[in-house]
C-alpha cells in the first residue's frame, strides 16, 4: 500500500530539529509509536506529496501551504505491513500553533538533528519493542523510542546530510 510522510525540520533555540509524533493507542496500527506525520494515500489525494501535506494537517495542525518542501527522499518499504512509504522533506515555521489530531496523535515534539547525526544516539541495535522484534536503527529521546521506518528514514536522511557514514562502517 503506498504511503507518503513528511519528514518536517524546523529551526528551535538556533538549532535544525525534526518534528516527529508519538501515535495514540486508538490508531488501527503502529499504535504508541514515534512517527513522521504521514499515512495511506486516499483517493482524492492528487499525489504522494498532497497526502503528506494532507496527513500532516490532519496530525500535527500545520497548513500545507506553511511547509516549504526541499525534495524527496527515498521509499522506504514496511515488510511488516506492505507499506511503501515516500518520505517528502520540508521546512517548517517555528514557533507556530502545533494541534495534535485528539484521535492519532498523542504527543508531538522536536528531536535536535546533532542528536540524530550521533552515532552514540542513533545506532544500530537489536530490541524487543512492545511485541515487536527489531534490529536497526534506535534512538532513545526523551522518553521515546526511535526505531523502525521512522529510524531507517532518519538514517538515510543523516547520511544524505553527509553525518557519520554508518552504513560504510557495518
Amino acid at each position: 500500500m503506498q504511503s507518503a510522510v513528511l519528514v518536517p525540520l524546523l529551526c528551535r533555540e538556533g538549532e535544525l530539529h525534526v518534528l516527529l509524533t508519538e501515535r495514540t493507542h486508538d490508531v488501527r496500527s503502529h499504535k504508541g509509536q514515534v512517527c513522521f506525520p504521514g499515512g495511506a494515500t486516499h483517493p482524492e489525494d492528487e499525489s504522494l506529496l498532497a497526502t503528506a501535506l494532507r496527513e500532516t494537517w490532519e496530525e500535527t495542525g500545520v497548513k500545507p501551504q506553511d511547509v516549504e518542501i526541499v525534495g524527496e527522499i527515498d521509499d522506504n518499504v514496511v515488510h511488516s505491513t506492505g507499506y511503501v512509504i515516500t518520505p517528502f522533506v520540508g521546512f517548517i515555521p517555528y514557533p507556530y500553533s502545533f494541534r495534535a489530531s485528539e484521535l492519532e496523535t498523542k504527543d508531538i515534539f522536536f528531536v535536535p538533528l546533532s542528536v540524530l547525526m550521533d552515532p552514540l544516539r542513533f545506532h544500530r541495535q537489536e530490541r524487543v519493542i512492545g511485541e515487536y522484534n527489531y534490529s536497526g536503527p534506535v534512538c532513545d529521546y526523551d522518553g521515546h523510542v526511535i526505531w523502525g521506518a521512522t529510524g531507517r528514514i532518519l538514517e538515510h536522511l543523516v547520511t544524505l546530510l553527509g553525518g557519520v557514514a554508518r552504513a560504510a562502517s557495518r
